[in-house]
């Protein structure tokens, strides 16, 4: 069997999947040392969410820039794949079933021990595991097995060929020696982990920070940065108001927040485009949300170049599905201009007639339902009270409700959320875990509990071909389906602001997930900062 070798995904890679991930966050308190900034060699930045652990069999590092840990295969400035724990791109055969890394020789675990091909089995055999609590583990469907050839090679072979699998392996790898002997999903591993990455862990308080130190042994170099803290601050005021004050080096802000620091000659703002979405949920069990001319009408009620240009004040586009508009997914001919008249006329023909007060009413059930979303974070209140407003219009009564994600996840079977997804790179990424009828209640996964059977026919087609027109042709379908059976409203695709220090260089951005500040931002790659001269 002939081998080709693969080469970088360009423009876009795969990201952060947040959707998948339930986040919980609370206010920071004290985000570092007194004073809260670290010393010259080191950097406090405020982030929004934290995860809900920090081990790679439990989806943390999936998508690269852990800190903690490498994959085989990592994504560089421009988004293309390189080599991390591999010392090449992988050799593919022919027929895309097989992949085979060679893996970097000398690398250790921070605790001392040598990294070896075992360690990779161990992970990619342990997230496949039926018992194993990993909500994005649908995105190794095609994986058949992975073995060891040796202590320094691995060979992947594959179900189907699957054309993204090479980006699939950026995945943090786990030290078996330690991972192997306690429980996958509740072990100390998840909150203690241990990994080859440039940074150590050295202490994570749940709703306040996430620290970290370098690891002066690391594979690629003791970056300079020494001391690295992820402050979690939910509320957007109190993140600028803490950068303001000289408590954190940088944080990620909404647009209204960060042209604050313009005038500010000490601090850079940084811009970063993303696949990161705002969308509303329309639950399939609601009554009134699981109507398909509730969602057809809301779909077109809703003024999204209103949203992108007051809300977002230009740092955005219209979203009319997880595939941004310029992306060379995006079916042409799926965007849905905002149409009032349109929107009523819809309800009209489905039955859905005014009430005295205004609001639509069908067979005794008034168009009404919550809209929750999460506090703290104004971007969502801005969007959930703009949608309410247009839906309102068009005679459909939403009642906007601000909560945590433990307040909000028990009713999200019933009640529509202002949620948030996007990961770039490949369409399966987003959409088989969005719209896959199988995944409808799986956590953050599906969660409309959307069933199209046309559209799990594409997302099935879309992730079983390597052949790029035959899968071009899969998610244009799944798109058009979109617009007769929308299941979500879509509503911008956000670009992503961050103020930071101008203390250090060699900052950049990538094309970003949604999950920003976390994995993203300009610290992807802290671990080449050196400082200002």
């Amino acid at each position: 069997m002939t081998a080709r070798t693969v080469r970088p995904i360009r423009g876009t890679a795969a990201a952060a999947l947040a959707t998948a991930l339930a986040l919980t966050a609370a206010a920071c308190s004290n985000p570092g040392s007194p004073g809260g900034s670290a010393a010259e060699d080191g950097a406090v930045v405020g982030i929004a969410y934290e995860p809900d652990s920090l081990s790679p069999l439990l989806g943390y590092g999936k998508d690269g820039n852990s800190k903690i840990f490498d994959g085989l295969l990592a994504f560089d400035a421009g988004m293309e794949l390189k080599p991390a724990l591999a010392v090449a791109l992988p050799e593919v055969s022919a027929d895309g079933l097989t992949y085979t890394y060679k893996l970097r020789q000398g690398v250790k675990f921070s605790d001392g021990k040598p990294f070896t091909a075992a360690d990779v089995v161990f992970t990619y055999r342990t997230i496949l595991d039926e018992k194993t609590n990993n909500p994005s583990k649908t995105e190794l469907d095609a994986l058949e097995d992975v073995k060891a050839v040796g202590d320094h090679a691995v060979v992947f072979t594959l179900k189907y060929p699957y054309a993204p699998f090479a980006e699939r392996t950026v995945l943090g790898i786990a030290p078996e020696h330690i991972a192997a002997k306690q429980d996958v999903n509740s072990g100390p591993f998840t909150t203690r982990p241990v990994g080859t990455g440039p940074y150590v862990l050295t202490g994570w308080s749940k709703g306040e920070k996430i620290s970290f130190k370098a690891n002066p042994g690391y594979w690629g170099g003791a970056p300079e940065v020494k001391k690295f803290t992820m402050a979690i601050i939910k509320d957007d005021d109190v993140r600028a108001t803490r950068l303001r004050s000289g408590d954190l080096d940088g944080a990620v802000l909404p647009p209204n927040l960060a042209k604050g620091f313009k005038g500010d000659k000490t601090k850079k703002t940084y811009t970063a485009t993303s696949y990161d979405y705002r969308l509303v949920t329309l639950p399939t069990h609601n009554k009134v949300t699981g109507d398909t001319a509730i969602r057809r009408a809301l779909d077109v009620a809703v003024d999204r170049r209103t949203m992108v240009d007051k809300i977002l004040e230009g740092a955005g586009k219209p979203a009319y599905g997880p595939v941004p508009t310029d992306s060379e997914w995006f079916t042409k001919g799926t965007e849905r201009a905002h149409d009032l008249d349109r929107a009523k006329k819809i309800l009209d023909d489905a039955g859905w007639k005014p009430g005295p007060d205004g609001v639509r009413v069908k067979d005794g059930v008034r168009a009404a339902f919550p809209l929750w979303y999460l506090s703290g974070d104004k971007l969502r209140q801005d969007h959930a009270l703009a949608y309410a407003s247009d839906a309102k219009k068009a005679g459909i009564d939403i009642t906007t409700q601000a909560g945590t994600w433990e307040v909000i996840e028990p009713r999200m079977k019933h009640d529509a959320v202002l949620a948030g997804g996007g990961s770039p790179g490949d369409p399966d990424f987003d959409q088989y875990l969005l719209l896959k009828s199988t995944l409808g209640g799986d956590g953050f996964n599906n969660m409309a509990w959307y069933d199209n059977p046309a559209v799990d026919k594409a997302l099935e087609d879309g992730r079983r071909t390597d052949d790029k027109a035959a899968r071009k042709a899969a998610y244009d379908t799944v798109q058009r389906e979109l617009v007769k059976d929308p299941g979500y409203t879509f509503l911008t695709h956000i670009d992503h602001l961050y103020v930071v220090n101008d203390s250090w260089e060699g900052l950049s951005t990538q094309v970003e997930p949604h999950d920003h500040g976390l994995a993203a931002g300009p610290w992807w790659n802290i671990e080449n900062w050196v400082p200002k001269k």
